[in-house]
């Protein structure tokens, strides 16, 4: 009987994030910098090298790349997985130069900026800009989104798999219920057109399609905002139909920002600030907001009451 040679490094890497249930973004994160270690170190195997190693790539993104805090995590964060999940080592303590975090207020808009923004904008990216900005959802949130998460009667959005892998409830705009039927009934007539062809199945997360084997083409599991083509899924190599790229609402976001003159840097996350300064602004409790947003610490929510107040702490210029 033939000998079976072992697996290549990054595909033992795959196999691991993919049993522990990563998302494909940060499969192709971890792997991406895994790579970008193994070749500042000359092309050495992970296996010959340890923490020295690993603090000499982190600092060398510190200082060389400048990268931010948050690249430099990821990079920590895909190195720990690759020795720990992977080779089954410790690497025991890193002491590597860290990337300072910038204190960073977000931007927001004022109300009558965000309504300017949200007209121009048309058709779904409309729709999903309101969506962000009425229940202050994250991009990804939005995009990827289940029919079955839109409960109308109780006027409420459940958020599955949010950051942190956390469920939440948060509001859905009273405003958006017949928008949001209206379009369900073009998505549902492509979902259809789609079983029609042979077709009509969508990405169950997990162990979801295994365990209910026809769910993949029922109603309730499809997306809220379905992409335009159907496309390969590069995990399972299935023709379905995913939801719109996240590119696809950036771009327009831009572009609405632009013909509405709003000079601030703009994007959808902007819109989930909006969210946040707004409801603040209207004496909503902290709790409350964090709890819609999301957050696990409210200080990370404190961040808006910041924004709240007037330049300069609320003093008042003595120019004036």
């Amino acid at each position: 009987m033939k000998e079976q040679r072992p697996k290549k490094l990054l595909d033992q890497v795959h196999d691991a994030l993919r049993l522990k249930h990563y998302s494909i973004r940060t499969e192709q994160a971890y792997v991406g910098w895994i790579k970008r270690y193994i070749y500042f170190h000359g092309v050495r195997h992970p296996s010959e090298m340890g923490a020295p190693e690993v603090e000499a790539f982190l600092t060398y993104l510190a200082v060389k790349e400048n990268v931010a805090a948050s690249t430099q995590n990821q990079a920590l964060s895909a190195l720990l997985f690759l020795y720990r999940e992977v080779l089954q080592q410790d690497l025991g303590p890193v002491d590597a130069l860290r990337a300072k975090r910038p204190k960073r207020l977000p931007t927001v808009l004022t109300k009558e900026e965000t309504v300017r923004l949200i007209g121009c904008l048309s058709g779904p990216h409309q729709l999903m800009a309101k969506l962000i900005y009425g229940s202050g959802l994250r991009l990804m949130e939005c995009l990827r989104l289940r029919v079955k998460d839109l409960e109308f009667d109780r006027r409420a959005l459940i958020v599955r798999d949010g950051k942190g892998a956390q469920d939440r409830v948060t509001v859905l705009p009273d405003s958006l219920i017949p928008l949001l039927k209206e379009h369900l009934q073009r998505v549902k007539a492509l979902h259809e057109q789609d079983l029609a062809q042979g077709y009509g199945a969508v990405y169950l997360p997990d162990a979801l399609a295994r365990k209910y084997p026809n769910a993949d083409r029922e109603w309730g599991w499809q997306y809220v905002f379905p992409a335009g083509s159907l496309s390969q899924d590069p995990r399972s190599g299935v023709t379905r139909r995913h939801h719109l790229h996240e590119s696809s609402l950036q771009k327009a976001i831009k572009e609405a920002a632009r013909l509405a003159g709003i000079a601030k840097p703009v994007s959808p996350h902007t819109l989930r600030h909006c969210f946040a300064t707004h409801l603040l602004e209207s004496h909503y409790d902290i709790r409350t907001v964090q709890e819609l947003l999301g957050h696990k610490d409210v200080k990370t929510t404190m961040i808006y009451t910041h924004v709240l107040q007037r330049g300069g702490l609320a003093v008042r210029s003595p120019l004036d």
